[in-house]
């Protein structure tokens, strides 16, 4: 191979993203791989009293307590699918820029495959649907129609209150009520 070949190669190599691929349902949607922190087993969660449905509960992870979502129930109104390839996957979130990073759990159903492409190769698909701001722009291929999955945008304004109070609610206060 030249060199020329070889410098060619790897420039368009830079403009490939690795997905992360899973399944709600029948239909495949993507994570960037970037904002995977860690894909674990589903683990036993502590559920959260008057949260919204799709709100699976609270574990603890290296001593940080992290709140889990289920992805399939948000979306879709139906719980993930309690399968051998159901994961509990951590994802870097981060609603904006000023925002600080903080981990964020999703139940996500087949969540086993990774994906190399160009991120360009995702287009929007025409709708405005401003309930699910998530839900990106798609992505054809031999398998049908991949989307891509934003993790900034998953929560609402509320939701991240109630997930990610702030400031964080101080234990010692707790403590003080009679």
């Amino acid at each position: 191979m030249s060199e020329i070949t070889a410098k060619r190669s790897a420039v368009k190599q830079a403009l490939h993203a690795l997905f992360l691929v899973f399944r709600i349902g029948n239909e495949r949607y993507a994570l960037k791989a970037i904002e995977v922190a860690e894909v674990l087993p589903r683990l036993p969660l502590k559920p959260i009293a008057h949260a919204p449905a799709w709100v699976a509960g609270v574990f603890a992870y290296r001593g940080v307590v992290v709140p889990v979502i289920d992805l399939s129930a948000l979306t879709f109104g139906t719980p993930a699918q309690g399968r051998t390839s159901t994961r509990l996957v951590l994802v870097n979130y981060r609603p904006d820029a000023t925002a600080e990073t903080q981990l964020l759990g999703l139940i996500l159903e087949q969540a086993t495959d990774t994906l190399r492409c160009d991120p360009a190769d995702f287009q929007p698909y025409g709708l405005d649907n401003r309930q699910t701001p998530y839900l990106g722009p798609v992505r054809k291929d031999e398998l049908g129609l991949l989307q891509w999955v934003r993790v900034s945008d998953l929560l609402d304004d509320q939701v991240r209150a109630l997930l990610f109070p702030s400031p964080p609610l101080d234990p010692v206060l707790l403590e003080d009520r009679p």
